[in-house]
């Protein structure tokens, strides 16, 4: 079978995403794709998540942070990143998802958007609502606190 002339061929685009979740959210690329297909098939419908193709071309994912590289079709940009905005938990886990730039070559988008995961995790015990000392992740100014099996989001005390 002959390859298409160039000029016949799909045009891409590529979305540099980050991703965000609780530090026990195991979150593997297979099950990001299908949540990504499913707020695209829901947002858009069977014939323009069709049209968008959206596709998971490199993902990573460790710590409750993590970055992942989607291919649209040209001039599907809008809706994919539409699309991207659906997606709100993964298997159950909450998750943040955010587009950091698109390009039309992933070596550009991989230099120019990728590589800049969230702040390292650290785990610590910290002082949260006054009962003691509870076990928490710090990212950055952010805290997730482990509240008896459940995570809270909180931010770090001012001490001015």
């Amino acid at each position: 079978m002959k390859h298409l002339p160039k000029h016949l061929r799909p045009r891409w685009r590529y979305l540099a995403v980050e991703l965000e979740a609780w530090p026990d959210a195991g979150v593997r690329r297979g099950e990001f794709q299908r949540a990504v297909w499913f707020a695209a098939a829901n947002l858009l419908g069977d014939p323009g998540s069709a049209d968008a193709d959206l596709r998971v071309v490199e993902y990573s994912f460790r710590d409750g942070a993590g970055e992942a590289l989607v291919r649209a079709r040209r001039g599907e940009v809008d809706r994919a990143r539409a699309a991207l905005a659906c997606v709100s938990e993964v298997r159950g886990d909450p998750v943040r998802v955010a587009v950091r730039g698109v390009s039309g070559t992933m070596r550009a988008a991989e230099e120019n958007y990728l590589g800049e995961t969230a702040e390292p995790s650290r785990e610590d015990d910290v002082a949260f609502g006054g009962g003691g000392e509870r076990s928490g992740v710090a990212r950055g100014e952010r805290v997730d606190v482990d509240d008896a099996g459940s995570w809270v989001g909180a931010t770090r005390r001012d001490h001015g």
